[in-house]
């Protein structure tokens, strides 16, 4: 998706009259939402550098620009594009655009430099490595960028940057990216101009723009069928910005644990869909590469037994045991056994270990206890039980005790739900999580449906299953799950009578529901879906989650007896009211909130309770009408009104 596209002489003229960042903000609201001052201010900076660039007339009149193009399936954004012909081929320059002044070089860290964002300094991807990273993923994914064979050349521009003897930014330490995308800075306008014309020498009137915002964009990979090329040393996927700062911190720390026999503990904040099991795979892998111990693991069990399938035949079963692991596993592990421990979905670790809870003292210190250096990858909002006890605070206290050195990054790039982070903060604002301003705006192209029927959405979500059985069905725990049934899907758990709807849980029979090839006849609950992703998600909203007197409220006693999600609550209810309806609350909302960012491409839902069904299509029109008609600002001063 391209917000902003006109010719090189339109473009100009734009900038002359000084209307082309007005331009871009109302289409920018038109196909996105709304956006920051400080982007607004940076549009009206680099513009006019770039305008200064393109003002040369061997820069054909009619080559396409183009200004703020999604990155397919991220929430990634390139910043400026220009298209046409070099003789030979299409070509697309890619330009990452950058205000910094300047950079830092970190040691020991590959294609990650040190500079001033938002009042402080931060360590981020080097520019030459993200221009070249956007390029790579358009290249992956944007069906005609391949078969029109559309040569992309990306390059960054730092206009502000004074550039000095032995400069930092071109340290040889950052050749290889450098030569891959080169760098201008401050002075350099020539030089970029001769990079431009050197691959756009005739203009093609905006003709390869529209190809590459009409590509087809191919399905982005699932973590479990790339695995075992990725175990097998295969770069299957492109690491963008934070998630290539967090990887590299991981590598330094490991080195450093191990040479210097400190302590070192790594927390990685990140919502869903920001890959954050893609990359403690990729960590895995390189730390083993590196003839280091290490192991991967999950409290829960869904995502190892799929990875597990998916692995045999290509690994013996000794070493994909030795490499998953479940979170109870170092209850008597030797203080520093392993090098590494990679703690994926680390919100859902508990206290003691085993099947009756008997056994060691807490996960979270014996992770700690039995490595150099511990990676925890933590999402504190899809805590789902009262047994999860994984947070940050935790972390912190049991590191201390070890007197480990500790350090806390943030991934916050969207890589799932059409690669839309407004879509996660919309969610949040619609479940009552957290206000946000995206109240009215999901953004992008997500694919949210809300249905009156559960034989509809079951229909849609079939469908959708056929071309690669990467679709499911899935529901909050309000229904019980009987032992004596738990191997029939003939024996529908749940029931919905006035629709004559049938489904059975999850067989207790496999361990791989996910990537079953029968798996769409049966609901798949948080605990067999939560660390996995497919394309379409369809959500039973159970009436422990309803609407009344204008808010989405919560209902614990309308959880299933056989669910082990509030297990013990009732107790606490007893002992402290306030606490334990604080925690079911936040447990129920996590839970919904979990099962219905699952989805890449959409999530379909039926709700039980008419009333939030009503609700829900109201904040979906309200969404489409913001698209639509652009009446954002209109609608968020409404923010307070009743959405009935």
């Amino acid at each position: 998706m391209i917000v902003y596209e006109a010719s090189k002489q339109e473009f100009l003229n734009h900038v002359d009259k000084d209307v082309l960042v007005t331009h871009i903000l109302d289409r920018f609201e038109k196909k996105i939402g709304h956006t920051s001052e400080s982007e607004i201010r940076s549009w009206d900076n680099s513009m006019l550098h770039m305008y200064r660039v393109l003002n040369d007339t061997a820069i054909p009149d009619d080559a396409g620009v183009a200004i703020e193009y999604q990155v397919p399936n991220t929430s990634k954004r390139v910043d400026f594009l220009l298209s046409g012909h070099d003789g030979d081929k299409d070509s697309v320059v890619i330009v990452e655009l950058k205000q910094w002044d300047k950079v830092d070089k970190v040691e020991g860290k590959e294609a990650i430099v040190k500079t001033a964002i938002n009042r402080g300094l931060r360590e981020i991807a080097h520019p030459s490595y993200q221009a070249w990273s956007y390029a790579t993923l358009i290249e992956d994914f944007n069906q005609n960028v391949q078969e029109q064979f559309i040569q992309l050349k990306p390059c960054a521009y730092l206009h502000n940057y004074r550039k000095t003897e032995n400069d930092p930014l071109t340290d040889n330490c950052y050749s290889y990216y450098v030569d891959l995308a080169p760098v201008y800075v401050k002075g350099d306008v020539e030089k970029l101009r001769d990079f431009i014309k050197k691959h756009i020498k005739y203009g093609d009137n905006k003709e390869i723009l529209y190809q590459i915002d009409k590509g087809k964009i191919r399905p982005s990979k699932s973590l479990q069928d790339a695995l075992s090329n990725m175990l097998k040393g295969n770069n299957e996927f492109v690491m963008i910005d934070e998630q290539k700062v967090v990887y590299e911190t991981a590598l330094q720390l490991a080195e450093k644990a191990v040479k210097t026999d400190t302590k070192q503990v790594l927390v990685v904040e990140g919502g869903p869909g920001t890959g954050k099991s893609v990359l403690a795979i990729n960590l895995l892998v390189a730390l083993t590469n590196k003839a280091l111990t290490c192991q991967y693991v999950t409290k829960n069990s869904a995502p190892r037994h799929v990875y597990s399938t998916k692995l045999k035949g290509d690994f013996k079963k000794t070493r994909i045991d030795n490499l998953f692991k479940g979170s109870g596993s170092y209850t008597e592990s030797e203080l520093n056994e392993l090098d590494v421990i990679i703690v994926d979905e680390a919100h859902r670790l508990n206290g003691k270990s085993g099947m009756f809870q008997h056994l060691g003292e807490n996960q979270v210190k014996e992770i700690i206890h039995s490595s150099k250096l511990s990676v925890f990858f933590i999402d504190e909002n899809q805590r789902v039980t009262l047994k999860d006890i994984g947070s940050v605070h935790i972390i912190e206290h049991y590191a201390s005790m070890y007197n480990a050195e500790v350090a806390i990054d943030e991934l916050t790039s969207q890589f799932r739900c059409d690669g839309s982070d407004g879509y996660i903060a919309w969610l949040e604002d619609l479940l009552q999580i957290r206000e946000t301003a995206n109240a009215y705006d999901m953004g992008m192209d997500y694919d949210f449906q809300v249905f009156s029927n559960p034989q509809d959405m079951r229909k849609a979500i079939e469908r959708k299953n056929r071309s690669n059985n990467k679709s499911r069905i899935v529901a909050g725990y309000c229904w019980e799950w009987p032992k004596d049934k738990r191997t029939q899907s003939d024996y529908h758990d749940i029931r919905i009578e006035e629709h004559d709807f049938g489904i059975s849980w999850n067989l207790d029979n496999t361990l791989t529901w996910a990537i079953d090839d029968k798996s769409l006849n049966e609901a798949g609950c948080i605990h067999t879906c939560q660390g996995l992703e497919f394309d379409y998600v369809g959500v039973i909203i159970g009436d422990d989650l309803r609407y009344e007197n204008r808010e989405v409220i919560t209902d614990y006693t309308k959880r299933a007896k056989s669910d082990q999600s509030l297990r013990g609550i009732k107790k606490m209810m007893k002992e402290n009211p306030e606490r334990a309806s604080k925690l079911a609350d936040q447990i129920i909302r996590n839970t919904y909130r979990t099962l219905m960012t699952r989805g890449q491409k959409g999530c379909y839902v039926y709700c039980t309770d008419k009333s939030l069904e009503e609700y829900l299509k109201a904040r979906l029109q309200r969404q489409i009408k913001y698209q639509d008609s652009n009446f954002g600002n209109v609608l968020i001063a409404e923010r307070k009104r009743d959405y009935e």
